[in-house]
């Protein structure tokens, strides 16, 4: 109570402006949106008809899995890649940071038509003719943010430390990374799986440009036969979205909260 006492008026008047700023320009209109998806036939009353007609719409449930699915290998394939060469790269090679950091960028500065065509004549045959090279675009279109989420985490507890340790108790490289550096950097591991799987079920320029059906695409053309539908999938999407991050900053809490009771035990141990 006495800290909050201290606050100056100046931070309780920039507080009070971020407040209603945030009500303006993120929760009015989100709350808009879902009054008008609930309206009932002709725009009058209040009803779930457009989120029946959502669930009723032919494609809906095929489209969504295959955009769930191909999200969730573009994560497990993106943390298969970058966890063991962050690792690598915080412990062997600092000196090729700055080339790494520049390369991860790329993805943000070359057009997604030039990275779509262009990257997908140099996928193998089997790879071009099958909807699984969307996942290999996603992972390319999130690496600068799961970089910088495992970097961010990795910079946080001593590497070298529990490697060092881990190995000259006799745990291979593998256990070393699953047993050790994963727990540790639980937090930045989920936050990047949730960044490249958000930014996978999301994709829409590079599915449309590939031709590819997905849930994206999929509500581009089903929006266009109901307006109040669309606001509904509208809303359906983002519920999804809070949920998942919700369920993943549980996770990371869950396991920053087990992995802080082990080394207390440990300590204690010792």
């Amino acid at each position: 109570m006495a800290a909050i006492m201290k606050i100056s008026p100046f931070k309780w008047i920039l507080i009070g402006a971020s407040a209603f700023l945030s009500i303006l320009i993120f929760i009015f209109p989100l709350f808009a949106a879902a009054t008008y998806s609930f309206r009932g036939e002709a725009g009058k009353g209040r009803s779930l008809a457009n989120y029946r007609w959502l669930l009723e719409q032919e494609g809906f449930y095929p489209n969504l899995f295959t955009s769930l699915k191909l999200a969730v290998l573009a994560g497990i394939l993106s943390l298969i890649l970058m966890v063991p060469t962050m690792v690598f790269l915080n412990l062997k090679a600092q000196r090729f940071k700055p080339l790494i950091d520049f390369l991860c960028i790329l993805p943000l500065i070359i057009p997604v038509v030039s990275l779509a065509i262009g990257a997908q004549v140099a996928m193998p045959e089997f790879v071009q003719n099958s909807e699984y090279e969307l996942v290999f675009f996603f992972v390319i279109i999130a690496l600068p943010y799961t970089y910088r989420a495992i970097d961010t985490s990795l910079q946080t507890v001593q590497l070298k430390t529990l490697v060092e340790a881990s190995r000259s108790l006799g745990a291979s490289w593998l256990a070393t990374i699953l047993r050790v550096i994963v727990p540790a950097i639980r937090s930045g591991i989920l936050g990047a799986l949730f960044l490249s799987f958000a930014l996978g079920i999301g994709e829409y320029t590079i599915t449309s440009l590939l031709h590819w059906e997905t849930f994206p695409t999929w509500t581009v053309v089903a929006a266009q036969q109901n307006i109040l539908g669309a606001i509904a999938i509208s809303v359906f999407s983002f519920i999804g979205a809070i949920a998942l991050l919700t369920a993943v900053s549980l996770l990371s809490r869950r396991g920053t909260k087990q992995t802080s009771i082990t080394s207390e035990g440990e300590g204690v141990l010792l």
